[in-house]
């Protein structure tokens, strides 16, 4: 009879043994996934927020050359070439946008992005020369600003 008990404790104590075992094991698993799943939406968001900075940057220039090609010749191909650039430019930072909101859930960075893009889009409307500089200031620091609210979330 002693050996039936020494049996029993024996196979109870293994069963135990694999089920604490198994539990822990798929608590580190899951933990495993996590983490490899936030690693990669921080990578993704860190690519995605480079490039649209990166693209609101291209913008911004391409506003620039858009404007000064219109003070200098208004019908010449120099303005042209350049309205041309800037709307092929404005499309790559309006995908860039989409993207930010795609992987974004921080209103914060929403707003901060859409404010870059508007303040970018808006540089080859000034009218005077103070205008012009007054605008490209404040489409940089919006994108400044885009940047400085978006690091937090990939750090």
């Amino acid at each position: 009879m002693e050996a039936i008990w020494t049996s029993v404790v024996a196979v109870a104590g293994t069963l135990l043994g694999v089920m604490i075992t198994h539990h822990f094991q798929r608590r580190a698993a899951v933990r495993g996934e996590e983490f490899t799943r936030s690693e990669a939406l921080r990578r993704e968001r860190i690519d995605c927020y480079s490039a649209f900075a990166g693209a609101a940057e291209e913008y911004r220039r391409g506003q620039a050359d858009r404007w000064y090609g219109k003070r200098r010749d208004p019908e010449g191909p120099e303005y042209t070439a350049a309205r041309d650039r800037a709307h092929h430019l404005r499309t790559a930072a309006r995908q860039a946008l989409y993207r930010v909101k795609l992987l974004t859930t921080d209103a914060e960075v929403l707003l901060a992005a859409d404010r870059a893009y508007v303040n970018t889009r808006e540089i080859s409307t000034a009218g005077e020369e103070d205008e012009h500089r007054r605008r490209d200031q404040e489409a940089r620091e919006a994108i400044e600003a885009f940047v400085t609210r978006a690091s937090p979330l990939v750090r």
